[in-house]
């Protein structure tokens, strides 16, 4: 039973992250206001590491569950879940909602670890 939740999770979570890459690459404006800082003209290129850093980050969850192995997953979503931890501080630095900081950003870091431990338990 705990399989399944733990591979079902992971393949959510990573893409979930996925698709906020593909987002910030094709809609980056809405991403950024979704993210809790709205960009400014002029911040395209960041907007553009930011969608790259997602997506690649989803495929490689993806590709370590399905090619390495649970235990692989694992690990790399423990260390995965530093970035929205580090996100929801950058929220509140910058002028975002704590609704949106710990709401989105700390809840998805929260989900991130409960699949690490899920994963570590298959």
């Amino acid at each position: 039973m705990l399989t399944p939740i733990a591979y079902g999770l992971a393949v959510v979570l990573d893409l979930l992250i996925l698709f906020i890459g593909i987002r910030f690459l094709t809609q980056p404006q809405a991403a950024a206001a979704g993210y809790g800082v709205p960009a400014k003209d002029g911040d395209s290129a960041y907007l553009t590491i930011k969608g790259m850093r997602d997506a690649t980050y989803g495929l490689v969850g993806l590709a370590l569950l399905f090619f390495v192995g649970v235990r692989a997953e694992a690990w790399f979503m423990l260390v995965v879940a530093l970035l929205p931890l580090v996100d929801t501080v950058i929220v509140l630095r910058h002028g975002g909602t704590k609704a949106v900081a710990f709401g989105i950003h700390f809840a998805t870091a929260v989900a991130v670890l409960v699949s690490a431990v899920l994963l570590f338990l298959v």
